[in-house]
């Protein structure tokens, strides 16, 4: 959503609703008027705003508060699916993933975990018993532009950016649940929707549009979270379903999650020849 036009609707609301007032009191000087009026507007978008952040910030005490804030590194374990148009690929495949805020993760597949994909700021690799080699750049920019828009991301980053605009949608539907609906609008005008469970305030769906260089066209891209466990003061969820223009693209069942344990730091330098099978060695 354009940024002047989101302030320019939030302008007009109030003004109608301003309009739609019988007056309760003789007329002010002109002064007063002018001053009454260019307030009015200002006070409809600060206690939209207001609203916005107050959802937000439920949902991220909902998730542990600052043991969610503060959490420094994560492994998780489970098996993920993949699919094309929305159908699936093959039977899935087990998963360990690791990742050290804000912008280290590697992801090892296969029981053997000889298959890793790595990805350390903004470069990214895939290891094998070959060695380390880059991504493509297509499925590496892929990956940043999902990581600019998680939910972590956007929570533990965007929240605290004075230039983002909060904007309360008001109630809605998602993944089957009654939600509360806020979009985040950064100053770049990239916007972010997320939905919080009415009753439990935790993140239920979180979307997010981007257009596509080459065909020009917009795509949509959504996560819906369920199954929430609660792991060392935080709230995680254990069911994580990602949809691409509407059809579903992945889906991840997790089976364990570990909080701030450490990391060996030898597991985010592509050249180190880290082996998972000896996680001792440094």
């Amino acid at each position: 959503m354009n940024r002047f036009l989101l302030i320019l609707f939030l302008v007009y609301a109030a003004w109608s609703q301003a309009q739609d007032r019988p007056p309760t009191a003789p007329v002010p000087p002109s002064s007063a008027v002018s001053s009454t009026a260019s307030s009015q507007p200002a006070n409809a978008a600060d206690q939209n705003a207001s609203k916005a952040r107050e959802l937000v910030d439920q949902a991220i005490q909902a998730l542990g508060g600052q043991n969610y804030l503060g959490i420094r590194d994560r492994e998780q374990q489970g098996r993920g699916y993949s699919f094309h148009h929305g159908r699936p690929n093959g039977g899935g495949s087990v998963f360990w993933s690791f990742s050290e805020f804000p912008d280290k993760e590697r992801v090892e597949i296969t029981k053997e975990r000889d298959i890793a994909e790595l990805y350390v700021g903004n470069k990214g690799y895939e290891i094998t018993y070959k060695g380390a080699h880059p991504i493509e750049q297509k499925d590496l920019t892929d990956y940043l532009r999902r990581r600019q828009f998680s939910l972590d991301t956007v929570l533990r980053t965007w929240t605290h950016d004075p230039g983002v605009i909060f904007l309360y949608e008001g109630a809605a539907t998602a993944a089957q649940h009654p939600a509360l609906q806020v979009t985040l609008i950064n100053a770049k005008n990239e916007s972010v929707t997320l939905d919080f469970d009415s009753d439990t305030h935790l993140p239920v769906r979180k979307a997010f549009e981007w257009r596509d260089p080459v065909d020009r066209q917009k795509n949509l891209e959504e996560e819906v979270y369920e199954n929430y466990r609660q792991v060392s003061g935080i709230m995680a969820p254990y069911n994580v379903t990602r949809y691409f223009n509407g059809d579903m693209a992945s889906q991840r069942f997790l089976n364990s999650v570990t909080i701030n344990q450490g990391l060996d730091p030898a597991m985010f330098d592509p050249n180190s020849g880290y082996n998972p099978n000896k996680p001792n060695k440094r």
